[in-house]
């Protein structure tokens, strides 16, 4: 069934790469307007350029409160409401507790967590005007477990699934939706510092189901479905995107039974 977003008004933040631009762009092309921001201006602007007329892009530090009213008044004068929020923005710091500064802890918090606190709760009335609204919050399956020498990411990834949820509690009964997608190693700029392209193929086949890093447009698929009437039923739900890597262990040492 083909997913429609006619008439929707979405923001996405963290919009002018990864994840957040094929996010972006599927929304348009399903549909919607979309108003991107990011902190990256040159390249929020020439994605914004390429979309047309269904998109606008307003630089935006998620963690601003102030930022966060531009970009709802940017929303409601150019496409006159909002009805999608995607808290895409994130960033990630791969250090251990101890080498951690208080500052780097608080900075990841302030982007990870505190941007879509600040964003839902800018957006929730002018759903409510609309007659509901679909909020997604993009975490990880970093939310789902510890991680050595990724505390603060993994923390404000867990924090985010619980905010999830009790968004979802609170405004259901507005008919306004709140989801998350757990997403495990996507090809975006944000892991290409974990190692070469091979070593993350590597890591994929010997942890996942399915042998491959997962792409942009896979997430953005899931996302345009959440933002859609087709999951009018579909609230406080958590959606892993990670190739089978949570589902268990393989153990590929174990012969078959057939063997």
């Amino acid at each position: 069934m083909e997913v429609r977003l006619d008439g929707k008004v979405a923001i996405v933040t963290g919009a002018a790469r990864g994840q957040g631009a094929a996010e972006a762009e599927l929304l348009v092309e399903s549909g919607a307007s979309v108003v991107m921001t990011d902190v990256l201006d040159d390249a929020g602007r020439e994605l914004a350029e390429r979309l047309g007329d269904s998109a606008v892009f307003v630089s935006h530090d998620v963690s601003s409160v102030d930022g966060w009213k531009v970009v709802v008044e940017s929303a409601v004068d150019r496409f006159g409401g909002i009805d999608v929020l995607v808290n895409n923005a994130g960033i990630l710091s791969r250090k251990g507790i101890e080498e951690m500064t208080i500052d780097e802890y608080r900075r990841l918090m302030s982007i990870n967590l505190d941007g879509a606190v600040i964003g839902t709760k800018a957006v929730i009335p002018h759903m409510r005007a609309r007659g509901g609204g679909s909020i997604t919050n993009i975490c990880s399956v970093a939310g789902m477990s510890g991680s050595n020498n990724l505390a603060a990411y993994t923390m404000s990834k867990w924090a985010l699934r619980g905010f999830t949820k009790c968004t979802a509690l609170e405004f259901g009964p507005e008919n306004i939706r709140a989801n998350a997608v757990l997403p495990g190693s996507i090809e975006t700029e944000m892991i290409s510092g974990l190692g070469s392209k091979q070593l993350r193929s590597d890591v994929a086949k010997s942890a996942q189901a399915i042998h491959r890093v997962g792409q942009p447009e896979e997430v953005a698929q899931l996302v345009c479905y959440l933002a859609s009437d087709l999951a009018g039923y579909v609230t406080g739900a958590d959606f892993v995107i990670d190739g089978g890597r949570t589902a268990g262990v393989r153990h590929n040492v174990i012969p078959r039974a057939d063997s």
